[in-house]
């Protein structure tokens, strides 16, 4: 699979939103939301779907519908299909607060969807309509985004061609608008390596961190930084050499206590999709939507945290704050 076809995440796109899949599901692909759900809503959804024709409503493969109910808040699942519904499933858990942001991660397997929320498996739902029907995801309800990003399968999944297409936005009741709309996002120009950018705000407890690239063909380290006045609060360093992630920290002029536990999940010349996410005690790392490390916090003060830096042998496509 040639990286260069890796679809562009969408950035701060408008709700309710409609957006094309670039060469539809396959078995592998992982979709990663990240937004935040607005205080007071009663419910959102999101819909992995047949096309974006407003009428008559496409088939939704999967639809995720959280739900605020006054004494009771669950999760409903279902598929549209020859414009009915089809059972619900439903989980009486809620992941997701109001009011707070959060990441939700899909993963496409042969059986089912995967979804994880903060880095922590939620939930699987069984496929009702072939994955190769759907092309669309589109986003609804309460709740603001601040991406959709999209990481294709390795090659040992792919059993599909990629072919790359511009992205699609629909307006309910309208259809798709003409050209001259002007999409409230900016695609993202490339990342030049080394890299480095301000964490507006700084860490804060569920902020989301997305990076997506792939490392060169002969690649023997890379890295990302977590950086504040005191040096590196957390440093991820994925060594070919080693076959392993070295995570450690660098404050006051001093290296930390290295942790080289928990594999290596990269492969030289092959894309991959990293999703740190902030909690109040420690990091999660996932890494092609699977939660693969944790590393608690040695700076109490996240909130300083505010620049990541990225270097090494590694070619970047997005990078997602």
């Amino acid at each position: 699979m040639a990286f260069y076809n890796q679809q562009q995440p969408f950035f701060s796109p408008p709700v309710p939103f409609t957006g094309c899949i670039h060469g539809g599901l396959l078995e592998g692909k992982v979709i990663t939301i990240s937004g935040r759900v607005l205080p007071g809503t009663e419910r959102f959804h999101i819909n992995l779907q047949c096309g974006s024709r407003p009428y008559p409503s496409p088939d939704i493969a999967f639809h995720f519908n959280p739900r605020y109910e006054l004494f009771q808040e669950y999760v409903v699942c279902n598929t549209y299909q020859g414009q009915q519904w089809g059972s619900e499933e439903r989980k009486y858990e809620m992941p997701i607060s109001r009011g707070c942001p959060f990441t939700l991660t899909i993963m496409v397997n042969r059986d089912n969807y995967m979804v994880s929320v903060n880095g922590s498996p939620f939930l699987d739902y069984k496929h009702r309509i072939s994955i190769s029907r759907v092309d669309t995801i589109s986003v609804d309800g309460g709740v603001e985004l601040n991406s959709i990003a999209f990481q294709d399968p390795t090659p040992q999944f792919a059993v599909q061609p990629t072919f790359a297409a511009p992205p699609v936005f629909a307006v309910p009741g309208y259809g798709i608008p003409p050209p001259a709309y002007t999409p409230a996002y900016t695609p993202p120009p490339s990342y030049a390596v080394p890299y480095k950018t301000v964490i507006p705000g700084g860490m804060y407890h569920n902020r989301t961190i997305t990076i997506q690239g792939n490392p060169n063909i002969s690649a023997t380290r890379f890295h990302f930084n977590l950086r504040c006045t005191l040096g590196i609060a957390f440093q991820f360093n994925p060594r070919f050499d080693e076959n392993l992630v070295v995570r450690n920290s660098f404050l006051n002029g001093k290296w930390g206590q290295e942790e080289r536990g928990g594999g290596m999940p990269f492969h030289r010349g092959q894309p991959f999709m990293i999703t740190l996410i902030c909690e109040k005690q420690r990091l999660k790392v996932m890494v092609n939507g699977v939660l693969v490390f944790h590393f608690s916090h040695r700076v109490q003060q996240i909130q300083k945290i505010d620049i990541l830096e990225v270097a090494g042998d590694v070619n970047l496509s997005s990078v997602s704050i």
